[in-house]
């Protein structure tokens, strides 16, 4: 049988990686397949000055990705650079050449993945992107095959594995925000420029993707909420083991009696519960279904061996499609056709809520803010305290019973104008048992 060729695009960690494990790994990827996948050419900005292991000598290497989409011999193009410019460009080139795609490029595919797929299938190719979501973990093949006889009513996870790096050292060490996001970017988990981790839009991309696959909806990413992990300090966690819980960047999304409610937020979650136990540069997903109940996913989210496996096997999915011809190939969004999404504003949400508290040391203080929580029928919980040195920075908590989202976000805005804060409330909703 005739060997699949591939074009490689974009050679820096994943698709470096991507390339190790088809050299490294090509025999027993043959065995597997009953053909070889072939390297047919390489694309970068600095291929000539020397390309990464496992690139094989008859490959052309070029610096314009232009002609890898329109190579005679290759049969499916990787693009593994990233970003919504040139990779929809490369995307764009190769479905006109009838090349089958297979990306790692989260930010692209919750933007336009749909219609990509929808022009894919009209062009009669393939599209893989199993690595577009959480490196190591075949969370799109779980959803898209795995438990696709059910209906998904939850999903919760861990998708990004800066933020969860840094939120899990400074539970562990104590130390400051500033300082474990220095070291972070020192080990080459976060970017010189970290926005898209610890503002939460990498894995708000993800979310979208996830949703997609699980609920059938064309998510558009601007419509989830989102709120980063700028503001959490290390006494946070001191005050969240005082409730039993830790603190996560947590991407959640929970088809409600009124739609499908998204969010990546900071949360408190129990202790006790497997995703607390996530930490690291790790990623982990839970699944509720109406029927199978629970499921969870766990692994490496990022870096070249994880998430170039994902892009190999994905390789491997478009070379047995390309191999076999079957026109009943499975959307890389698990559903036929995505229906239009709704989207439901977080405010409707009902949840209890910690708000922590720094402030300039008087009488009254805590008189005063329970009486703008009663105002919007917003009960307390408890007053929490821990022990401080300073009168004019003092933090405190207060958590509040199960209310409307919208109740708290008013509470806090009343609350932000009181002149003894140093800072408007931090507010984190408290999450049930994952």
């Amino acid at each position: 049988m005739r060997d699949v060729h591939v074009g490689v695009i974009g050679l820096g960690n994943v698709g470096s990686g991507a390339l190790a494990i088809l050299s490294a790994n090509a025999d027993q990827i043959a065995l597997k397949l009953g053909f070889r996948l072939q390297v047919a050419a390489v694309c970068s900005r600095s291929v000539h000055s020397g390309a990464p292991d496992g690139t094989p000598e008859t490959a052309l290497r070029t610096t314009d990705w232009r002609e890898v989409v329109a190579h005679p011999r290759v049969d499916v193009v990787a693009e593994l650079v990233g970003g919504t410019t040139v990779a929809r460009e490369i995307i764009d080139g190769a479905i006109a050449n009838g090349k089958s795609i297979v990306t790692a490029n989260k930010e692209l595919m919750a933007l336009c993945g749909a219609d990509i797929w929808d022009r894919a299938i009209k062009s009669n190719i393939n599209l893989a992107m199993e690595a577009s979501v959480a490196g190591g973990i075949p969370i799109h093949a779980v959803l898209r095959e795995g438990i696709s006889g059910d209906r998904i009513v939850a999903i919760a996870g861990i998708l990004n594995g800066t933020s969860n790096y840094i939120l899990t050292e400074m539970e562990r060490r104590g130390e400051s925000f500033d300082a474990i996001l220095a070291e972070a970017q020192a080990l080459g988990y976060s970017e010189a420029d970290p926005s898209a981790d610890i503002d939460g839009f990498d894995a708000r991309s993800k979310l979208a993707i996830l949703s997609a696959l699980a609920f059938g909806e064309r998510i558009t990413p601007s419509d989830i909420f989102v709120e980063g992990i700028r503001r959490i300090t290390a006494q946070d966690f001191d005050y969240a083991h005082q409730l039993g819980h830790t603190i996560r960047l947590v991407c959640a999304a929970r088809q409600t009696e009124r739609g499908l409610i998204l969010s990546v937020r900071p949360a408190l979650i129990p202790q006790s519960t497997i995703l607390a136990s996530v930490k690291g540069a790790y990623n982990a997903v839970w699944v509720k279904g109406h029927f199978g109940a629970d499921t969870f996913y766990y692994g490496r989210g990022a870096g070249p061996n994880p998430t170039g496996v994902a892009v190999v096997s994905d390789l491997m999915r478009v070379a047995r499609e390309i191999r076999s011809g079957s026109p009943e190939r499975v959307s890389p969004f698990a559903h036929e056709r995505l229906g239009e999404y709704r989207p439901v504003p977080i405010a409707f949400q009902h949840r209890p809520f910690y708000l922590r508290f720094r402030v300039d040391d008087r009488p009254g203080i805590i008189a005063e803010l329970a009486g703008i929580l009663a105002s919007k029928q917003i009960s307390l919980e408890a007053v929490l305290q821990l022990p401080s040195d300073t009168k004019n920075d003092l933090p405190f908590v207060i958590t509040v019973e199960p209310s409307s989202e919208q109740a708290v976000r008013e509470a806090v805005e009343q609350m932000s104008v009181l002149k003894f804060l140093k800072e408007p409330p931090l507010a984190l909703p408290i999450e049930p048992g994952f």
